[in-house]
């Protein structure tokens, strides 16, 4: 369904006196606009903000990122989550230095073929940075057109958001395409948002809005129901040795691929039975002290986690294995622990008395 013309420049004007001065809005580079895409998706733009920072600058261009080793971008994103993001990131980094000679494409198409890059970024990329009459939907777009034009599709099913694609493609703003783009997506950042919270008194286009008139803003949009989380109990062992905390890499595929972590194993242990685990690692356990409970959601799997931190006596020489001692200086210098160990790497600040 299309809209009038007419809710163009309340959208636009409304942008410009509203919009949040955000770091990467500060500019068009692409390959700025094409972090900040990547970092926000799964993330609230609070958290992003230092990262976003950090990151460009240690690593300031595609160039840098491309020759970047990978320890290093791991470690930048430390706490961002989603690790594949910045590895996939990395990898089109490599493609664009080698196939475009460090230029970020401004094709739709020809960034839909890079690692990592869908229909929403390579939308967000082509329009911000080169001003390309591509539209760049995302949830918050989703949810604001769904109410826009009271559209009860399913906006999980490809079709529906190939359908709101096309719509916006034919409305969108010919010489602010970017502009317009940013403005949707702001105005479901901070007024049409989610879980029966509208702003609609707020909205510039409160006038065009069906959804408003018709009293079913709450209805939408309509959404599918998601699968519901794995549950997974866990035991996380905080291993020292003096100064030094055990850490081990995880596999190179996976959940949390190639990332350092605690020691942990399925299952809530017992006291005993951690002691056990601790004594089979060719560690000899002095004390142990359990530690609050904590749990992490990842998208598909809940971890709900015990820990017992364990002391243990000091080696004389690096243990061989799949695990290593680290300093507490150096682990929070050198090694990426994913948050989902949050709760617990804490203790790795800590003298163990």
């Amino acid at each position: 369904m299309l809209l009038s013309p007419a809710f163009l420049p309340p959208l636009l004007g409304w942008y410009e006196r509203n919009k949040r001065d955000l770091p990467w809005r500060r500019d068009r580079e692409p390959y700025h606009v094409w972090l900040s895409e990547i970092m926000l998706q799964q993330t609230r733009v609070e958290a992003v903000k230092p990262y976003f920072q950090r990151f460009i600058q240690e690593l300031p261009d595609v160039a840098a990122l491309a020759a970047a080793p990978e320890e290093k971008i791991i470690k930048l994103w430390e706490g961002l989550g989603y690790y594949s993001r910045v590895r996939n990131m990395q990898k089109a980094a490599v493609h664009v230095m080698e196939e475009y000679g460090g230029r970020i494409p401004e094709d739709f198409e020809t960034l839909l073929s890079l690692k990592g890059i869908g229909r929403y970024t390579a939308g967000a990329i082509a329009s911000i940075a080169y001003g390309k009459k591509v539209p760049a939907v995302d949830g918050n777009v989703l949810r604001v057109y769904a109410r826009l034009t009271e559209n009860h599709g399913d906006i999980m099913k490809q079709s529906v958001r190939k359908s709101v694609e096309n719509d916006l493609t034919e409305q969108m703003s010919e010489d602010r395409p970017g502009d317009f783009n940013q403005a949707m997506m702001e105005l479901g950042a901070v007024v049409c948002v989610p879980n029966g919270a509208a702003k609609c008194e707020e909205c510039p286009l409160g006038h065009f809005c069906l959804a408003r008139k018709r009293g079913t803003v709450e209805e939408l949009p309509v959404k599918a129901p998601k699968k519901a989380r794995t549950i997974e109990q866990r035991t996380v062992l905080v291993i020292q040795d003096g100064a030094g905390t055990a850490i081990r890499k995880r596999p190179d595929t996976g959940l949390l691929a190639g990332l350092y972590e605690l020691p942990n194993v399925e299952g809530h242990l017992t006291e005993k039975a951690a002691l056990a685990r601790v004594k089979a690692m060719g560690l000899e356990p002095l004390r142990i002290e359990a530690l609050p409970d904590a749990k992490h959601i990842f998208s598909h799997i809940e971890w709900r986690m015990c820990a017992y931190r364990i002391a243990v006596s000091s080696l004389e020489e690096a243990p061989q294995g799949e695990f290593l001692f680290v300093d507490k200086s150096e682990s929070d210098k050198k090694y990426a622990i994913p948050s989902a160990f949050r709760a617990y790497t804490r203790y790795m600040k800590e003298e163990n008395s």
